[in-house]
C-alpha cells in the first residue's frame, strides 16, 4: 500500500490539532475533530470534506460554526489520516452507500446525531445519501459546490471504469504524488478549482496531494462512486437542502445546482444562495461569509 499520511509527522502543526483523535468504528481507524460548541448539550453539525480533501479544508470555518453548535469533522476513509478499508480500493466502504454506512457507525460510536449537516462538493452527496437510507434524520442539509450530477459528454460513462484502474495501481498513485509535489503543478491544481487560497491552505494541500496514500483514497473514492443511482432517488428526499454556490467554480459547474433543485420535492427544496467571485473553495476562500449564510439558513435566529 502506497505510504500514508503519518499524525506524528504530517500532522504535528495540523489545523486544531487540540481537537482531533483516532476512533475505531466500522473496521476503519478514523481521525475526527470535534469543536465542544458554546455550551454542553449544543446542537450538533457534522461536516463532511470532498474528494481529495480533508479536515484541514473547515479550519476556519468549524470554529466560526462552533459558537452556536457542536462541530464534528472526519477526515473520509482513505484520506488524509483516516485508514483506508482493509479490502482496499475495491472496498463497498469507499461506494456511496458504503461511505454513509460507515460515517453512521461512526457516529454511533461518537454518540451523536447531527442535528444539521454540511456537506462540501461530494460530501453533500454522501450526506444526501445517509438521509435517503435512514442513517440519520437531521432538520437540515447545506451543499457547499455540491457534486450530485455525474459526468455529461463522453467522458462521464469512461470516468470511474478508468479511476478504477488507475485507483488499484499503487505505482499510479506514487506517481501522482511525485508529480503533484511540484509547487508549479499544484498552483494549477488549485486554480483549476476557481479559488485562490492563502499560503497556508496552499501548503495543506501540498502536503496531502504529496501523500501516495491519500492520492490512492481519492482515487478509490471517485473510482467507485455511483451519482446517476442517487439523481434517481434525489425526489425521495424527505430533509430541506440549500445549496450554497461559488459563481467562479471551476470543478462543479454553477448551473447544475439549479438541476439539483428541479428534480428535487417540494418538501426538500431549500434555498440556492449565490456566491458571488468565489469557487469551489468558497468556504476557505471567505469563512466568515459562508458561515453567516450557513448560520442564517440551518439555524436562524
Amino acid at each position: 500500500m502506497p505510504s500514508a499520511l503519518n499524525w506524528d509527522r504530517d500532522g504535528a502543526d495540523w489545523p486544531h490539532r487540540e481537537c482531533s483523535h483516532f476512533v475505531p468504528a466500522a473496521g476503519l481507524r478514523w481521525h475526527v475533530q470535534q469543536f465542544p460548541g458554546p455550551a454542553p448539550g449544543a446542537p450538533c453539525v457534522l461536516l463532511l470534506h470532498g474528494t481529495g480533501a480533508s479536515t484541514h479544508s473547515w479550519r476556519d470555518l468549524a470554529p466560526l460554526l462552533a459558537q452556536r453548535f457542536e462541530v464534528i469533522a472526519p477526515d473520509l476513509p482513505g484520506h488524509a489520516f483516516t485508514g483506508l478499508p482493509p479490502q482496499g480500493v475495491g472496498s463497498p466502504q469507499l461506494t456511496l452507500p458504503g461511505m454513509a454506512r460507515a460515517l453512521r457507525d461512526l457516529l454511533q460510536v461518537l454518540q451523536r446525531q447531527p442535528t444539521w449537516v454540511v456537506g462540501h462538493s461530494a460530501g453533500a452527496a454522501i450526506a444526501i445519501r445517509m438521509c435517503m437510507d435512514g442513517l440519520i434524520a437531521p432538520q437540515r442539509l447545506a451543499g457547499l459546490n455540491a457534486a450530485m450530477l455525474p459526468l455529461g459528454g463522453f467522458a462521464g460513462p469512461l470516468f470511474s471504469p478508468v479511476a478504477k484502474l488507475m485507483a488499484g495501481a499503487p505505482l499510479v498513485s506514487q506517481m501522482f504524488a511525485w508529480h503533484a509535489r511540484d509547487p508549479v503543478v499544484l498552483k494549477r491544481l488549485l486554480a483549476s478549482t476557481g479559488s485562490k487560497l492563502d499560503p497556508t491552505g496552499t501548503a495543506l494541500y501540498q502536503r496531502l496531494v504529496g501523500s501516495p496514500g491519500h492520492a490512492q483514497g481519492a482515487l478509490g473514492m471517485m473510482a467507485n462512486w455511483d451519482l446517476p443511482a442517487l439523481v434517481a432517488k434525489l425526489p425521495r428526499l424527505a430533509v430541506p437542502l440549500d445549496l450554497l454556490v461559488g459563481t467562479r467554480d471551476r470543478t462543479v459547474p454553477p448551473t447544475q445546482a439549479a438541476q439539483v433543485m428541479d428534480r428535487l420535492s417540494p418538501t426538500a427544496r431549500g434555498s440556492l444562495i449565490r456566491l458571488d467571485g468565489l469557487g469551489h473553495l468558497a468556504h476557505e476562500e471567505e469563512p466568515a461569509r459562508v458561515a453567516a449564510l450557513l448560520l442564517d439558513t440551518l439555524a436562524p435566529t
